[in-house]
């Protein structure tokens, strides 16, 4: 076994801790509770469901500390390297005291087993950062998306909410962000990460470039972006991962930018990140989305070129996209390559990535007056939940008429895939419910959907079929008010 010319440094618990000598793979929690016996942070589901582990990790965004929650239990130890990590034992106040987060908790009876309890304190602390300068009270939705990720076997959610009103009405607690930022600028490398053990390496590059000619010497090693899906292959799967390249220190995927049209997201964007920049542009299209798509911290962690670049046939991502026309960008030692992101799925779990690309970026074309754009997730919870379909619709509609059908759902078959049957019918023809009707009866050419735990085939073509009746619903000429529409569409779904 060979040592790394560095060991791995991040800032943990007021000074820089080094880890050395363990595997690749070992999971920040994994570190936590069987390295440095510190038990705070529990392990509840080691897949990113329950919010046990949830930790806070910081880092530095030029000069500006950002700070996130994040699942420990799927995140590999080698990715803190020059961050900060935070668990429950560092909400501990010098005079002994609790953290207003953890009296609030106490105070409105937030705790019951107590299981999950540093889970939600976690999670709620990066809450409380949020306003801590400002001193303005969490709205509804924010309280609803921080705790989106934890999960209370006893039933205990109201007094946990009124923990997070209540915490910010206590005598405030200052965070030192700059005693934080100034420990990290000393552990930031210049040169790129390479680890290894037991002839297994993690690398993790610095510049695109880099990324480029590690993917080109090692075809086949794991790209490892937000580990909210990887992370399971080892902890639920057992699988041996061998050498990983990760992409979250590359600086040039990293990047946001409009040009030409398009908004360009590079694939080290998180999806929150994503999620939130898209939303300025697509407010009423993608807010609900957004709030329902994973939870808060698989968003902080996983990245929108991540979740494009798996390509699951039950992403929520792509189905938006593809009706939108978006496009993705992939990179090589060879140069860059643009292509449609329809193009790029060709069968269950594969794509049209080559072994020495890595995806660069996603473009996502910016709002035009004459597209008609919604997208709808059905799925059994409202957070965190996996839909049964995902629907999505972009139709250019001119004077009463079609110009273009552009429609995409995930859950229905083995890649995100166009009703193209549906759309034939469509185009060009009045936007009326005769014909609304008849592409709906047409989508059954389209799909043939399988059953699972999650919908029967017969539902999810029965819903599919309904949600473009709801477009209809709200996009007719004569459209009545939203409420409206959805009751109308709640008789045709009965």
């Amino acid at each position: 076994m060979s040592e790394p010319i560095r060991p791995i440094q991040f800032y943990y618990r007021g000074e820089i801790h080094q880890a050395q000598g363990l595997p690749n793979t070992r999971t920040v929690l994994q570190h936590l509770r069987e390295d440095l016996h510190c038990t705070g942070t529990k392990e509840g589901c080691a897949e990113g469901d329950c919010g046990a582990c949830t930790v806070v990790v910081g880092e530095l965004l030029g000069d500006k500390l950002e700070l996130k929650t994040v699942n420990s239990c799927i995140q590999f130890l080698p990715t803190l390297d020059g961050r900060a990590l935070f668990t429950v034992e560092d909400l501990k106040q010098a005079d002994g005291c609790l953290h207003p987060v953890q009296q609030a908790m106490v105070e409105c009876h937030g705790s019951q087993c107590g299981f999950c309890t540093p889970g939600f304190v976690m999670s709620l602390w990066g809450l409380y950062l949020k306003h801590d300068k400002d001193g303005i009270e969490p709205t509804k939705r924010e309280i609803d998306d921080t705790l989106s990720g934890n999960l209370c076997r006893c039933t205990g959610y109201r007094p946990i909410i009124d923990a997070a009103r209540r915490m910010g009405q206590l005598p405030a607690v200052e965070f030192d962000r700059q005693q934080v930022a100034e420990a990290l600028r000393g552990i930031q490398r210049e040169e790129p990460l390479a680890v290894t053990h037991n002839g297994q390496t993690f690398h993790a590059p610095r510049t695109l470039a880099q990324l480029a000619q590690l993917r080109s010497s090692l075809p086949k090693a794991r790209i490892l972006a937000g580990s909210t899906d990887v992370g399971l292959w080892v902890t639920k799967h057992m699988r041996d991962l061998g050498d990983i390249i990760y992409i979250g220190q590359v600086e040039e995927l990293r990047r946001m930018e409009e040009k030409d049209g398009f908004l360009e997201i590079g694939a080290g964007i998180s999806l929150e990140q994503a999620y939130g920049e898209l939303n300025k542009h697509y407010p009423k299209e993608l807010s609900e989305l957004w709030q329902r798509f994973a939870s808060m911290p698989v968003r902080n962690a996983g990245t929108l070129g991540g979740n494009v670049a798996n390509g699951s046939p039950i992403g929520d991502s792509m189905p938006w996209l593809i009706v939108l026309g978006a496009q993705i960008v992939l990179h090589g030692v060879d140069g860059q390559r643009v292509m449609p992101l329809e193009e790029f799925y060709i069968a269950y779990q594969k794509s049209a990535l080559q072994p020495n690309e890595v995806v660069q970026a996603v473009r996502v074309p910016l709002p035009r007056a004459d597209v008609q754009f919604r997208v709808y997730k059905l799925s059994k919870r409202f957070d965190q939940d996996i839909s049964a379909v995902c629907a999505a619709f972009a139709f250019t509609l001119d004077g009463g008429k079609v110009k273009e059908a552009r429609m995409c759902y995930g859950g229905m078959a083995a890649t995100p895939k166009r009703a193209s049957q549906a759309e034939a019918i469509l185009n060009g023809k009045d936007w009326s419910e005769e014909q609304v009707r008849a592409a709906m009866a047409a989508m059954a050419q389209d799909y043939a959907p399988l059953s699972d735990m999650r919908a029967t085939s017969a539902y999810r073509l029965r819903t599919a079929q309904n949600l473009l009746y709801r477009y209809w619903l709200e996009t007719r000429a004569d459209a009545p008010l939203a409420a409206d529409a959805v009751r109308a569409f709640a008789v045709v779904a009965a």
